[in-house]
């Protein structure tokens, strides 16, 4: 149901993603739709003798906030160009891209952080949180799928015991692809059924258990509470976990993903954030909002409905992909 490729073997794993082929025209294809609004609305503004002026500068302020960069970041990006225009740096639309590609570049670099996984943490535990329909279970099945191809003997909880569409959805994947999924009747506690699969996990040697949890509104605090149990809960076994709490976002809700995150991050702290469907939105701006007013790294960003679209974040290859002026 997830789209996946057969197993990758050893050799696949030492290909560097940066260098795949096809790579950088996905994730431009991606963002297709906020590099049409952002990138395409400037090159119209732009005069036909290349100067640019103060009018240039005061849409694309307008430009960067319509894509849901935030006011913040945009007046981060403004300040800059603005300073570079006052010192006559941008003398024609080369020199604007490439200050606004350098200007984007510092402001995102900082979340760009992959996410290790610590082998000498059995199970490395990934606790999944999110509201409603962002595409947190389909997110899990993915990331199971990248992780499994790397070597990795992966067990999923299945913790969305409210919604009986996530464990079939979980527990079918997992029939296909040899994967264990621990899971009980609906309206089981959560917490139970995740305390149950770490035993497991332990029992089994696993390398990552990833555990799904019901999708709730940041501001449902009783279902924050519950978070919180289950995090009590899972550290009653290893102290040191979950190693890692990834709050999962839709892109297409823009500014408001921004405030989910501050309410999750606030109630269980957050450690990484995957944005998804970035190819549906011209939103794609949240994630310079995020990096300026959050600081969470962005682990994984999904551009498509394959699971090899969804990619490790890469500030470079995302801000080039978005300002590229050539066709698709």
């Amino acid at each position: 149901m997830f789209g996946f490729k057969k197993k990758a073997t050893k050799s696949d794993k030492s290909n560097d993603k940066t260098t795949e082929p096809g790579f950088f025209s996905r994730i431009k294809k991606g963002l297709s739709r906020t590099r049409s609004q952002f990138t395409s609305g400037i090159t119209s503004f732009l005069p036909e003798n290349g100067k640019i002026g103060d009018d240039v500068i005061e849409e694309l302020e307008t430009l960067l906030l319509m894509s849901d960069a935030g006011i913040d970041a945009t007046q981060q990006i403004i300040e800059q160009l603005q300073t570079r225009l006052d010192k006559k740096q941008l003398n024609d639309s080369k020199a604007l891209f490439e200050a606004l590609s350098e200007d984007m570049l510092s402001l995102i670099q900082g979340v760009e952080l992959p996410l290790s996984i610590d082998t000498t943490q059995k199970p490395f535990v990934i606790l999944m949180v999110g509201i409603n329909g962002v595409g947190k279970t389909t997110t899990i099945g993915k990331l199971a799928k990248f992780y499994q191809d790397q070597g990795h003997k992966i067990m999923l909880a299945a913790g969305d015991t409210f919604r009986a569409a996530a464990v079939e959805q979980l527990e079918t994947w997992g029939e296909r692809n040899d994967v264990p999924v621990i899971s009980q009747h609906r309206g089981a506690d959560p917490a139970a059924v995740i305390y149950d699969a770490l035993s497991a996990a332990k029992a089994r040697d696993i390398d990552i258990l990833i555990a799904d949890t019901a999708g709730r509104l940041h501001t449902q605090s009783n279902l924050m509470e519950e978070l919180k149990k289950i995090k009590r809960v899972i550290q009653k076994i290893d102290a040191s976990a979950p190693h890692e709490i990834m709050l999962v976002l839709d892109a297409g809700t823009g500014q408001n993903a921004l405030n989910q995150a501050k309410e999750f991050d606030q109630a269980v702290g957050l450690s990484g954030i995957t944005l998804t469907k970035l190819d549906g939105t011209a939103k794609g701006g949240i994630v310079f909002a995020l990096a300026k007013q959050l600081g969470v790294p962005i682990r994984f960003i999904g551009i498509g409905e394959r699971a090899e679209d969804l990619r490790p974040f890469e500030a470079k290859p995302f801000v080039a992909a978005l300002l590229d002026r050539e066709e698709s």
